[in-house]
């Protein structure tokens, strides 16, 4: 009997990608798998019902058929306490699961026993690359947030010479050269925009520089462990703030992308900085959901500050939820490749680097070391 994929219709506020998209469907059903999907679960990604039957899926008329069905739930989001209630104890779960910020879905995912997996922690190695969603979700956002700071901003990005007279190019700074980073630099290069970049990982500077923008150096190595960057120390942050409030109160549009995994975002540009820049200048902080790279970022809300627009986008992938949703199916199939070679059985190997690593519960168990010391401490 094939292994029966299920994809419930996401009803997070705001979310509009689905977990599998209808071409992948079809090469999952070409390899075995049996995909049941609720009805209208692609229709916020433009994803018709019709196309996904013709793809191979069987369409089913609610999230409880879904959750009855399945043996393995695929999600973008994490699950509500009310959608893992109703999932089967012996059915797994794989999504983006947040499990810092969902401890109370964690423990219940744990005391109903079923095995979650959280694709955000999928180790950052070489063979699990075709399964980071982090980064193709990033490479959505990045581009975004420069189109995001582009419509704010009240001033051209490009250089254009009119009979009105020579207008100049924009400055936009870039904070934060990973993944969504380098997305935004291209994309602000493309729209004309004199471009600046600050990352402190030294690595990060010959992308910058190869994209056509102008890197930002500190003598601070803070080469992290995954591709990320470490925190720094007190002594380093008054570098760091020393160095960049010239540069944001320089630029017409300021765009952050700094995290650290599992904590706050690290605080880049604060209030007396933002109140450098020039009225009718922007700031998109892509760390809004973490904590914000910006003192005065506000999670889902614009804020206006002497004329600058703070902006702190939430989930801001799903606003292109076409090549997301297919860039995330994508980064699915290739996990589900760990689980099973023809869709017939699973075949799950509980040591392979990648499954530990995003392995979230198990048998009544949290088995991320991290996670369960949050869950046995009472946070929520």
């Amino acid at each position: 009997m094939p292994i029966r994929l299920g994809v419930p219709k996401e009803i997070t506020l705001g979310e509009r990608r689905v977990a599998l998209v209808p071409d992948v469907v079809a090469r999952l059903v070409k390899k075995g798998f049996h995909v049941v999907v609720e009805k209208d679960a692609g229709k916020t990604a433009f994803f018709t019902d019709d196309v996904y039957r013709s793809a191979g899926a069987e369409i089913v008329g609610n999230a409880s058929a879904v959750y009855a069905a399945a043996d393995i739930v695929l999600r973008v989001q994490p699950p509500s306490l009310e959608e893992i209630s109703a999932l089967k104890a012996s059915s797994m779960v794989i999504g983006l699961m947040a499990a810092h910020a969902n401890i109370d879905r964690v423990r219940r995912m744990q005391e109903k026993g079923v095995t979650s997996f959280s694709l955000e922690l999928v180790p950052r190695i070489t063979r699990a690359q075709a399964m980071d969603v982090l980064s193709s979700q990033a490479t959505v956002a990045g581009y975004k947030a420069a189109l995001l700071a582009a419509n704010m901003t009240g001033r051209f990005l490009p250089m254009l010479t009119t009979a009105a007279g020579t207008i100049r190019p924009a400055r936009v700074l870039i904070m934060g050269a990973g993944v969504a980073g380098l997305q935004a630099i291209a994309t602000a290069r493309r729209l004309g925009a004199i471009v600046e970049a600050y990352d402190v990982r030294r690595a990060a500077g010959e992308q910058v520089l190869s994209l056509g923008a102008k890197f930002l150096a500190l003598e601070i190595n803070a080469e992290g462990s995954g591709g990320y960057a470490r925190e720094l120390t007190a002594e380093e942050k008054v570098q760091e703030q020393e160095m960049l409030a010239r540069h944001v109160g320089e630029a017409d549009a300021v765009i952050t992308t700094a995290q650290i995994p599992g904590r706050a975002a690290p605080r880049l540009i604060s209030r007396a900085m933002v109140e450098r820049m020039k009225p009718g200048s922007v700031v998109i902080d892509l760390a809004a959901e973490s904590g914000g790279n910006c003192e005065l970022t506000k999670a889902g809300e614009v804020l206006d500050h002497h004329g600058v627009s703070v902006v702190g986008p939430v989930n801001i992938a799903a606003t292109l939820p076409v090549h997301a949703s297919e860039m995330y199916a994508k980064n699915m199939m290739s996990f589900l490749g760990l689980f099973s070679d023809d869709g017939s059985a699973l075949t799950i190997d509980w040591n392979d680097e990648i499954i530990k690593g995003s392995l979230l519960t198990r048998e009544g168990q949290i088995m991320n070391e991290a996670v369960r010391k949050l869950a046995e401490g009472g946070s929520s």
